[in-house]
């Protein structure tokens, strides 16, 4: 199956270019909700996903989109992870309460599926102008500068985040208690779209997440492991798209996660 990498970045980056830079720091209240609780949507989110869905299914004739957004409304789309039609998993406007409350930490996210191994990642950052793309086999760069991204330790101590928010109890528990081992471990995490790409050029060691939808994820974990890291289940399984487990460790090489996943305590 052959997919035009050029074609596919040009369309995330005009989705972007018409959709979601004109709304930014222009949302009105009406153009916010809650999907659920604590779960903010924009009408950017819905009027990108829809644009997008549409190319990326003419880009590669015959595929399937699941949208954070649709999954939302109709979780029976994962199916289609499982099923024999190329699949593009896409985060329309990944950061949507950063791009809400101003901050220009968001991006899109786009990756391409074939039977259940994430082939073509692509992360697009509209307000740092910087676009990501990973290919299976064929590693990971920056668009704009050519740079091939390529792992390496930021500083002789474990320097990393967790996000706590969907943390269990007991597992946060544990991970406050070890904090101290730590040169840094940041609270939380800004959005995928931006640490994926700050992991695979060095900045920072591991990032430690608890939910794992895959629109999230898929495009990040190509990406790391083709600059050289991990994103693995803190049981080893490498990532995979279609397994719904939570908890996921990405780290810039199988040292570190190694010692982070020791030093957070989740042995």
């Amino acid at each position: 199956m052959g997919y035009d990498v050029e074609r596919v970045v040009a369309e995330v980056r005009e989705a972007a270019t018409c959709y979601l830079r004109p709304r930014f720091r222009a949302l009105t209240t009406a153009d916010i909700w809650e999907k659920s609780p604590g779960e903010v949507v924009t009408v950017a989110d819905q009027e990108c996903e829809s644009a997008l869905s549409a190319r990326l299914c003419a880009a590669v004739p015959g595929s399937v989109v699941i949208g954070e957004e649709a999954a939302a409304e109709n979780p029976t789309l994962l199916r289609h992870l499982s099923g024999e039609r190329p699949v593009w998993l896409l985060d329309p406007l990944d950061g949507t309460g950063a791009f809400a409350a101003g901050s220009p930490d968001y991006g899109v996210m786009a990756a391409l599926v074939v039977n259940s191994e994430t082939v073509l990642g692509i992360i697009h950052q509209p307000e740092h102008s910087r676009t990501f793309v990973a290919e299976q086999g064929a590693g990971a760069w920056e668009t704009e500068s050519g740079e091939r991204l390529a792992v390496r330790r930021s500083s002789s101590s474990l320097e990393g985040a967790v996000m706590k928010r969907f943390l269990p109890v007991d597992v946060r528990a544990v991970i406050e208690r070890n904090e101290h081992r730590f040169g840094t471990l940041e609270p939380r995490a800004t959005a995928a779209s931006i640490e994926y790409p700050a992991l695979a050029r060095g900045d920072g060691d591991f990032m430690l997440y608890w939910r794992t939808l895959p629109w999230d994820h898929a495009p990040g974990a190509l990406m790391l492991r083709e600059a050289g890291g991990v994103v693995a289940r803190l049981d080893g399984a490498a990532y995979d798209p279609t397994d719904r487990r939570e908890g996921l460790l990405a780290a810039g090489s199988p040292e570190a996660w190694r010692e982070a996943k020791s030093a957070l305590g989740l042995e």
